[in-house]
């Protein structure tokens, strides 16, 4: 790989706009332009951005050396195969694939073809998540809800696939285990798919987390609470903002049962901060640094496959429970 890699979008949607956006600007790359199947979109994008773009994915393929692809789910397994096919390192937006099939057909490939594969589970550069990490030991219990109006892109799969996955995805990283046990509840409202799912995950290590989320809400909200020995741990996500609760070194917790206290009076009230930078920027940041041989992939395609097999899993969970309310049966591992 050169010092200024070649790197192009596939994707000029709502979201591909903004990886366009960045990637234009960033240095230590050569934007290699972006593919469009929409006439009118690719038209407008190019003029509001002053970029290129191509008339088909191959002449994207021929002018990169690495690619971002944001296209819907089903088609992540296609266009990513043809890339790797070429040799050309991805960036896939979440989720890898769409299936367990999928993903472990692409990492296979990419071993094959010498390339690197990054997922785009985004809230790993969170603000709030970056400065909560080096507190985070042993959680017991994660209490995570995430809420979203209703918005057509990421319909065409379930809810779990198209927003309970970031959270899947900071559980497994925060909880550093497998899942073991899994229980979900969840219902279609304005799609065939699942709009609204809640899911009890019991890890490996004995951790529980309850997840909730939602795309038919009338706020956004996107909070985590973790809980451990030492403390616990309250995350807006919205807001890239945190604090931690940690249990007072010179308090004998058993004083603690002769009456009743605030909780201010026996815990260190600690402001999570770390440094300031758009979540989005930072992790094309992080590929271009993979890309470049300077730094590690921050979210690699099996970490990807990870939180797909336990999204799908709780899924199937909903699906087994509830199968006459669900429009649409999923295939799985």
């Amino acid at each position: 790989m050169t010092n200024s890699p070649r790197v192009g979008v596939v994707g000029a949607g709502s979201l591909g706009f903004h990886h366009i956006r960045i990637l234009r600007d960033l240095p230590g790359i050569e934007f290699s332009g972006f593919v469009e199947s929409r006439a009118d979109r690719r038209a407008e994008v190019e003029k509001e951005l002053k970029v290129k773009s191509h008339a088909a994915l191959e002449g994207l393929l021929e002018a990169s050396d690495a690619i971002v692809i944001v296209v819907p789910t089903s088609s992540h397994f296609s266009v990513a195969t043809a890339a790797i096919e070429r040799g050309r390192h991805v960036f896939i937006e979440k989720p890898i694939t769409k299936t367990l099939e999928e993903a472990d057909s692409l990492l296979e490939l990419a071993r094959k073809k010498g390339v690197m594969v990054q997922i785009g589970h985004i809230e790993r550069f969170n603000r709030a998540v970056r400065a909560a990490l080096p507190h985070v030991k042993s959680p017991r219990f994660i209490d995570s809800e995430r809420l979203a109006p209703f918005s057509p892109r990421g319909s065409d799969v379930a809810v779990v696939l198209d927003l309970m996955i970031h959270d899947i995805d900071l559980l497994l990283t925060l909880v550093g285990s497998d899942a073991r046990d899994i229980s979900a509840v969840g219902v279609p409202v304005i799609t065939p798919m699942l709009d609204i799912a809640n899911a009890r995950v019991t890890f490996n290590s004995g951790a529980v987390a309850n997840i909730t989320s939602s795309r038919i809400s009338r706020e956004k909200k996107r909070k985590i609470r973790i809980f451990q020995q030492s403390g616990y741990l309250s995350l807006d996500l919205g807001a890239g903002t945190g604090e931690f609760f940690r249990l007072r070194s010179d308090i004998d917790p058993l004083s603690l049962r002769s009456a009743p206290a605030d909780i201010l009076a026996f815990v260190d009230r600690i402001k999570l901060d770390a440094p300031d930078g758009e979540p989005l920027k930072l992790e094309l940041e992080s590929f271009v640094a993979a890309l470049r041989g300077k730094g590690e992939v921050v979210v690699t395609g099996e970490e990807g496959r990870m939180a797909l097999g336990v999204a799908l899993r709780i899924v199937k969970e909903i699906e087994r429970t509830l199968p006459s309310l669900v429009g649409h049966t999923h295939r799985h591992a």
